[in-house]
């Protein structure tokens, strides 16, 4: 997999060599302070991770150009169809376990700010982990890639809804996932009105836009927030 970010300029000399951020290739590169301070060579994290996620079977990452087309929710009912193909198999209730950054928090309206590593979770034996991510081909999707990468990741499911808005991101997300070495396992229209257009990758189902899962969404964080306070 290639380390040169997507909106680095021609002879970007990349983040892991001795010349990142010093040389004329860099000037006018929105990452060149970050490469010129930061450290060159192998990232020691991804051996590391490797080894923390040596015992999960599948990872996935669940990606989309686009924001607010339902990543979080396809990733969870993703989750609960995988739990729930291996009824035998059961780590935790319903087949299931889940990780987020608002279970750390003390309240739903804290703001996360945090710098550095802060957590780490043992995720034990598994057969899929499911990352879900935010939207667009940032920094923190070429890390997500990086280090997931040598702990071999799977591939990713790309989310969409129908309309042209989200299309055009979502086509530089599955451009971004060729760039970058990642196998696109297919592609979900969530919302869908109608078959959203080929785009070269397989087209894994479409979910309609169903109000009752929404009412169902909102009572479980009616719920949620109901036991944080108390």
């Amino acid at each position: 997999m290639s380390s040169i970010p997507e909106n680095a300029p021609n002879h970007c000399p990349g983040p892991q060599s001795e010349e990142a951020g010093k040389v004329s290739a860099c000037a006018g590169c929105p990452n060149q302070n970050v490469c010129a301070s930061g450290p060159t060579g192998p990232d020691p994290a991804i051996a590391i991770i490797k080894e923390k996620l040596s015992n999960v079977k599948h990872k996935i990452l669940i990606l989309s150009g686009k924001g607010g087309v339902g990543k979080s929710t396809v990733t969870s009912l993703l989750g609960n169809a995988l739990a729930a193909s291996n009824p035998d198999i059961n780590y935790v209730k319903d087949n299931l376990s889940l990780m987020s950054i608002g279970f750390l928090l003390s309240s739903p309206d804290d703001a996360v700010i945090w710098r550095g590593p802060k957590k780490n979770v043992d995720w034990g034996d598994l057969d899929y982990l499911l990352i879900d991510t935010p939207p667009g081909t940032s920094d923190e999707h070429l890390s997500a890639v990086q280090y997931l990468r040598g702990a071999g990741l799977r591939g990713a499911v790309v989310v969409s809804t129908p309309q042209e808005v989200a299309l055009l991101d979502v086509r530089k997300e599955i451009q971004f996932c060729r760039k970058v070495g990642v196998p696109v396992l297919g592609l979900v229209e969530n919302m869908a009105l109608f078959l959203c257009e080929e785009m070269g990758v397989p087209l894994l189902g479409c979910l309609p836009l169903d109000p009752l899962l929404a009412q169902i969404i909102a009572s479980c964080e009616s719920s949620s927030g109901q036991e944080t306070s108390s």
